[in-house]
């Protein structure tokens, strides 16, 4: 068995990067026309989901509507077409974290927040910020483990913004520190936008979990086994935390 902490983390081919949109498409059209696994219906618990850059919360409606169907409200972030951090991160993320809390304000209880690509970033960062309102972080192809450098995004990013996401050494560390939550990894092999490797959580932390599925970068918020993967943590029950 090959170790995936071994292989070198590199850029996915041009050719896997091409072939995302018919792969895509084929996983929303399994989806669409399949009845999905059974699961429990949940304890009523609030979903928060950020989309991937350059995408907004319909590319979520399939997760949207399976995570309702169990019991369990799905908010969207509340701020549209995903272009990207603005200005000085540190404030820009803490504006996130509390938008993300007068969402949440309503609900007694502790909330899942579910990113997809970049939107990974937020929910990890924003769980940080919201330790006491937050019940577990689930990301979706996110490159947080030094992956930034081994994406084909960068020019979708500096369409978007003018300008390059500008990642010091500092940052990438932060980054990869994971969230004082439990925390799911999903990644693709498949995927032809990040790095695969770059979306394992390699800390030695009980916290965390990565699971691998099979599809593409761009369909992961409608990709039947992702969505599976995410209804199963859902209705989780979950240690009780440290109190340390």
């Amino acid at each position: 068995m090959i170790d995936a902490n071994a292989i070198p983390i590199s850029r996915p081919s041009l050719k896997l990067l091409g072939s995302e949109p018919i792969r895509a498409t084929w996983e929303y059209l399994e989806q669409k026309f399949s009845t999905g696994a059974s699961h429990k219906r949940g304890d009523g618990h609030p979903v928060v989901l950020y989309p991937g850059l350059a995408s907004d919360k319909r590319a979520f409606s399939a997760l949207r509507k399976r995570c309702e169907t169990l019991g369990f409200p799905t908010l969207d972030w509340g701020r549209g077409f995903n272009t990207g951090p603005k200005g000085n991160v540190d404030a820009w993320m803490g504006d996130l974290a509390h938008d993300t809390s007068e969402l949440l304000a309503p609900y007694s209880k502790k909330a899942t927040l579910i990113g997809w690509s970049l939107g990974g970033f937020y929910a990890r960062e924003v769980a940080k910020l919201l330790r006491s309102q937050v019940r577990q972080v689930i990301t979706m192809g996110t490159p947080f483990n030094d992956g930034i450098e081994h994406t084909n995004v960068a020019w979708i990013f500096r369409m978007l913004n003018g300008t390059a996401p500008l990642i010091d050494a500092a940052m990438s560390a932060r980054l990869r520190t994971p969230p004082p939550v439990p925390t799911t990894s999903i990644y693709s092999r498949g995927d032809g936008v990040v790095a695969w490797q770059s979306c394992r959580d390699n800390t030695q932390n009980p916290r965390t979990e990565n699971v691998e599925v099979s599809g593409s970068h761009i369909g992961m918020g409608w990709n039947s086994a992702v969505i599976d993967v995410v209804c199963k943590r859902l209705s989780k029950r979950l240690p009780r935390p440290s109190s340390r």
